[in-house]
């Protein structure tokens, strides 16, 4: 029985779809001016695995995340750079969907464009114009009159009285209240704009979502995802200006992760702690990435620093290291079968931990038993059968162990530039000084390329396998 957190009632609910086996799922994507940094890499992951574990429990899932392709930091940055914003937008939505495939994200069923979805934004704004949720301010902007909606604060859990005390009293004529927010902005000389009732002029962000959103999945569906720092004001908004041009409930389940911190941190361009998934890529392999984010479950502060992100390099090392002991070519009985399913219950035990608001850490947990479970084996069936557990449920639902695993072990440069040709010349060189007894010889190779971060393993036959140090 799957149980999500739902930040609507600041509990655990189960899970129950609108559709007997069907989901609708809509995340906040990102607003595309620069590279995607470190925060946007776990949205994309959370939200990903969140995606493969529902359609692993047989859901018919319809997954919807957007982007935002015109803002002020858009059109400022387009100015800056002295390009259009279509280029612009479009140089970052491929370098987003480059940094997505790195990290086996997999792309949404339904990716709309705030661009492309000018004609329902507009239509939304009318609904909630003749519904009076929407008015036209002295300046010619459309705002929403947040003291109109009964519910606004239900998800933040903020009162309106206090947030009316805290605003600080507004100069601007053109809104009627301070905590009124803009649907439709009149545009500026030089500014890219469309044709409305209103005149030229563009939606403002908080609607867009709302008009993508329903447009996509219908005016009520099951999960709302994205990041906490979105909750207030943005979601706050979303249920506001959907509730009140729809008149029905918006979302059943809204889900939001946690904050990334660099060295316990804030995250910030002004700290200088700042990481574009494209930096870290250069320094660890995106599975390592993926495997880090996953470490940590979705609601809980991730905290991004060089020793968690080498702890993670271990553990991957860890896992393909049991997975290349495996012989895949080894025949499974039903006894063999049995016999696994004996030693661990692993289906079960990960979809427990999964079903527990997608407890990613303990699902890893449980592919630990597992590579321990295959370490201790010596039946080849058995040591197939868990082997192949281990690869199915680590990569259709947490996107993990998707390389071979020599290849994962191999991989990377050592610290002195030994390529693969260098290190297989000296186990060769070592095996040559073990057949001629000379141990010495045999140990210094071993230590020579233990400092250079090659670990060698002496197998069955006479033969040595290596790996890269995690």
């Amino acid at each position: 029985m799957l149980k999500i957190y739902n930040t609507l009632t600041r509990s655990k609910q189960e899970f129950i779809p609108r559709q007997a086996g069907k989901v609708g799922m809509y995340v906040c994507g990102m607003t595309v001016y620069d590279y995607c940094h470190i925060g946007h890499a776990r949205v994309m992951v959370v939200f990903d695995t969140v995606a493969r574990y529902l359609r692993h429990c047989g859901y018919q899932l319809a997954y919807v995340r957007n982007i935002t392709d015109i803002d002020d930091k858009i059109i400022q940055r387009a100015h800056d750079n002295l390009e259009s914003c279509e280029t612009l937008t479009g140089r970052f939505i491929e370098a987003m969907h480059a940094d997505e495939r790195a990290l086996s994200v997999l792309p949404p069923d339904s990716e709309p464009r705030a661009t492309q979805s000018i004609a329902q934004i507009i239509a939304m704004i009318e609904k909630l114009l003749a519904a009076e949720f929407a008015y036209v301010g002295g300046n010619g902007d459309v705002f929403y009159a947040v003291g109109r909606f009964q519910g606004y604060g239900k998800l933040s859990g903020k009162n309106i009285e206090d947030l009316q005390a805290g605003e600080r009293v507004d100069v601007d004529t053109a809104k009627r209240d301070p905590l009124d927010f803009v649907l439709w902005k009149m545009a500026k000389p030089g500014e890219p704009f469309w044709d409305s009732p209103w005149g030229a002029g563009r939606p403002g962000w908080h609607i867009e979502c709302s008009a993508m959103s329903t447009c996509c999945l219908g005016n009520h569906f099951d999960i709302h995802g994205g990041g906490m720092d979105l909750q207030f004001p943005h979601h706050e908004n979303e249920i506001a200006q959907s509730e009140g041009a729809t008149g029905e409930t918006f979302v059943n389940y809204w889900m939001h992760n946690g904050f990334v911190r660099v060295n316990e941190e804030k995250m910030s361009k002004s700290l200088g702690n700042f990481f574009t998934v494209r930096e870290v890529l250069k320094q660890y392999r995106p599975e390592v990435i993926r495997f880090f984010i996953l470490s940590s479950h979705y609601r809980s502060p991730l905290n991004y620093s060089t020793a968690q992100l080498d702890d993670a390099t271990a553990a991957l090392t860890r896992l393909y290291t049991a997975l290349r002991s495996v012989d895949f070519a080894s025949a499974i009985s039903e006894e063999d079968k049995a016999a696994g399913i004996l030693l661990i219950n692993c289906e079960q035990q990960f979809n427990e931990a999964m079903d527990d608001d997608f407890n990613t850490p303990v699902a890893l947990s449980v592919l630990f038993e597992l590579a321990r479970a295959i370490n201790r084996q010596t039946n080849p069936g058995v040591k197939a059968y868990l082997g192949g557990e281990l690869k199915r449920l680590a990569g259709d639902v947490l996107g993990l162990l998707q390389d071979d695993p020599d290849s994962f072990l191999k991989g990377g440069v050592a610290a002195d530039g030994l390529d693969e040709q260098q290190i297989e010349q000296l186990i060769a060189a070592r095996k040559f000084a073990k057949a001629g007894k000379d141990w010495a010889q045999a140990d210094s190779i071993r230590e020579q390329l233990k400092a250079q971060g090659v670990i060698l393993e002496d197998v069955a036959g006479g033969n040595t396998i290596w790996r890269r140090e995690g």
